[in-house]
């Protein structure tokens, strides 16, 4: 299993989810993408900001390389949000290693209201290009109450989550960045129209959250239409992070990821 989260989520987060895989006979290899967790983020430390997709992409295949004699195959890909996008991103590109993949909640579309995606997206090209790329996108409101959050509807994982953080503070990443938003759109925009998706050609599930607030359903569903053969699904009632979800909520995921493993690594 090769685990890897979505934006600000640092793999110390996934101790649960990388259980339940040991507890089904897998090895996992977990990896911080550039710019998160305990990974080089260049300066400042404290930033979520990115420049286009060509070195997360190049970082997913040097680890892989890396570590590539110590993992038994065969090998399944499980992607959160950004690293289900990068994940689908690569193989889009002609990664061809894994026997599966499962992706949740993956980041093929971006919540932008009120702002238009569009308005949005030109304007996070156009600063970017301007130099201004490296400026938060959003106001830092910091860690929100549980009972506003549009993440989770399990308070213990929820408030755990966030003390891992406030306990270990080098492992915020903080509000995104025009530059970020401009490499999330670029990376959406290759998988809705390029010519890599319709050729991804391994058992595909991707899982939807039925509450989702801060990817778009549609673009996923419109992006997953493109590869043959793909599995999509809707998680009922979940909330964006379905692996971080109540037992019950996280319970159909398993399901799916159950039966992806029956058909690649029975």
């Amino acid at each position: 299993m090769v685990l890897s989260p979505g934006r600000t989520e640092p793999i110390e987060k996934y101790f649960e989810v990388i259980r339940h895989l040991t507890g089904r006979g897998f090895a996992v290899l977990a990896h911080d993408w550039r710019g998160q967790g305990l990974s080089d983020r260049g300066r400042p430390r404290r930033g979520g900001d990115a420049r286009g997709s060509t070195q997360f992409i190049a970082d997913y295949r040097a680890v892989l390389a890396a570590f590539e004699s110590r993992l038994p195959r065969p090998w399944i890909a499980l992607g959160h949000s950004m690293g289900g996008c990068l994940t689908l991103l690569a193989l889009a590109q002609g990664e061809a290693r894994f026997a599966g993949a499962i992706l949740s909640a993956p980041m093929l579309g971006l919540q932008t209201k009120p702002v238009p995606s569009m308005v949005a997206h030109l304007l996070a090209q156009s600063l970017t290009l301007l130099g201004r790329g490296s400026e938060a996108a959003t106001r830092d409101r910091g860690w929100q109450p549980f009972e506003s959050n549009i993440l989770t509807h399990d308070a213990a994982r929820y408030r755990r989550n966030v003390g891992q953080v406030q306990a270990w503070p080098q492992l915020d990443v903080g509000p995104p960045t025009w530059g970020w938003l401009d490499f999330a759109f670029g990376a959406i925009r290759e998988l809705a129209t390029g010519p890599g998706a319709p050729r991804i050609a391994i058992p595909l599930t991707v899982a939807a959250a039925g509450e989702e607030q801060l990817v778009v359903n549609a673009g996923a569903r419109r992006t997953a239409a493109r590869i043959p053969g793909v599995r999509f699904v809707t998680i009922p009632g979940a909330y964006h992070e379905i692996l971080q979800e109540t037992d019950a909520l996280q319970a159909p995921f398993w399901s799916e990821f159950d039966a992806l493993a029956g058909q690649v690594a029975a």
